[in-house]
């Protein structure tokens, strides 16, 4: 696990662009028989967004990224941005192909309010927590 104490939208966003080059450096141990999951977890306002709008960044994703709170699901090249804070079950998220989407060792899911769906994403779902400090601050672990 890794913690950081993020002061501002910018350095949550840098610490996203810094997990993204982990994950796909040479050096990256994962063997890719499946999509990359990361699982974001926080109260509203804490950073999950800006996170995301981070790791899009670095992958060379120039769009703006707004969180898909109302059609749960936006795709940008290979990288899936869903949000799940509106979903009552974890079906839900399987009848929008769920299971194809992570099958495909080419994307990328971030899914925001992962917790809601935790019972049905890959073992191997990178954890990202987040907490509000303060006005500013914003821990974030990486599990």
């Amino acid at each position: 696990m890794v913690e950081i104490l993020s002061k501002s939208e910018a350095q949550t966003k840098k610490v996203a662009k810094l997990l993204a080059e982990e994950i796909f450096s040479p050096t990256s141990r994962r063997t890719k028989n499946q999509a990359w999951v990361i699982g974001l977890e926080g109260e509203l306002g804490s950073g999950k967004t800006r996170f995301i709008q981070g790791f899009a960044k670095k992958l060379g994703i120039r769009q703006r990224l707004t969180s898909p709170t109302f059609v749960l699901l936006k795709k940008y090249k290979n990288l899936y941005h869903i949000d799940c804070y509106r979903l009552n079950k974890p079906k839900e998220l399987l009848d929008l192909d769920f299971k194809e989407i992570i099958s495909n060792p080419q994307n990328i899911v971030l899914i925001e309010w992962a917790e809601k769906v935790h019972s049905i994403l890959p073992r191997d779902t990178i954890w990202v927590r987040f907490e509000i400090v303060s006005k500013k601050e914003r821990r974030i672990k990486i599990i």
